[in-house]
């Protein structure tokens, strides 16, 4: 039996891939000698979404309780949603293409988990196309809930991406040294 992995589905990291995280809990990676460089920006990106993320809710909840006014909501949007989905894209092909590469050759009891997040990729690529068009019909005069559904999924499974992406990648960056 086969354990399903998909982003949409899983809870975590199966145990198999937690191996480095459990040797390198997220406790110590800021007091770790290898945390500056790569490690603080990979990390730094990854709060940059998030907090893009919470930018994003905060505003379609004002807008739905009436607090803030079409008029304001929709330049913050189409900026803040533009930024996240822009940036995301490009920090997921450089991974993909470049990053991921090099890091799965650094420790092969990980490798498959490299595997699993360029499969987060791919599923993301339809996510950042459905925020997109939410984000659109919402700009158009659609209903505020439909994107605050959407983005409501979105962050739920991007978080997801980012803590496990973050439980593969930060220790093999850690043990390993690697700059880029």
């Amino acid at each position: 039996m086969t354990m399903d992995l998909s982003l949409d589905t899983r809870a975590g990291l199966p145990d198999a891939l937690r191996v480095l995280v459990r040797e390198l809990p997220r406790t110590g990676w800021q007091t770790h000698p290898q945390f500056h460089g790569m490690v603080q920006f990979w990390l730094e990106r990854h709060l940059m979404f998030r907090q893009l993320v919470e930018v994003l809710d905060t505003d379609v909840k004002a807008l739905t309780e009436q607090r803030m006014s079409f008029e304001t909501h929709a330049p913050r949007l189409s900026h803040y949603g533009g930024t996240l989905l822009n940036q995301l894209h490009g920090h997921h092909q450089i991974e993909d293409a470049h990053y991921f590469p090099q890091l799965a050759r650094l420790d092969a009891r990980v490798e498959a988990g490299f595997d699993l997040l360029e499969a987060d990729h791919q599923a993301m690529d339809g996510l950042l196309h459905g925020m997109a068009e939410a984000a659109n019909g919402l700009l158009q005069g659609g209903e505020p809930g439909r994107f605050a559904d959407t983005l409501s999924g979105f962050a739920g499974l991007l978080n997801r991406h980012l803590e496990d992406e973050e439980e593969i990648v930060v220790p093999v960056i850690l043990n390993s040294g690697f700059d880029g």
